[in-house]
């Protein structure tokens, strides 16, 4: 069975968050804004997903109501 690239990259960003997590837990204290990074892209990377598929979600809408309207 081959597995999909989009698949395999789509758990990268909560493996980011959670390495950030646990670091920011177990390292010691001078070490730990080293990882605060990795969580931050993390999040933003998740975040962008979603309000891009909010909006292209939106825009088939518009298309289609568009288009029930001329019939």
């Amino acid at each position: 069975m081959k597995l999909n690239n989009r698949f395999i990259l789509s758990f990268v960003a909560p493996f980011m968050i959670l390495i950030s997590i646990i670091s920011l837990i177990f390292r010691e204290n001078s070490k730990k804004i080293f990882y605060l990074p990795i969580g931050l892209i993390g999040i933003s990377i998740i975040l962008e997903k979603d309000v891009g598929r909010k909006l292209y979600r939106k825009n088939i809408l518009k298309k289609i109501k568009s288009f029930q309207k001329v019939k």
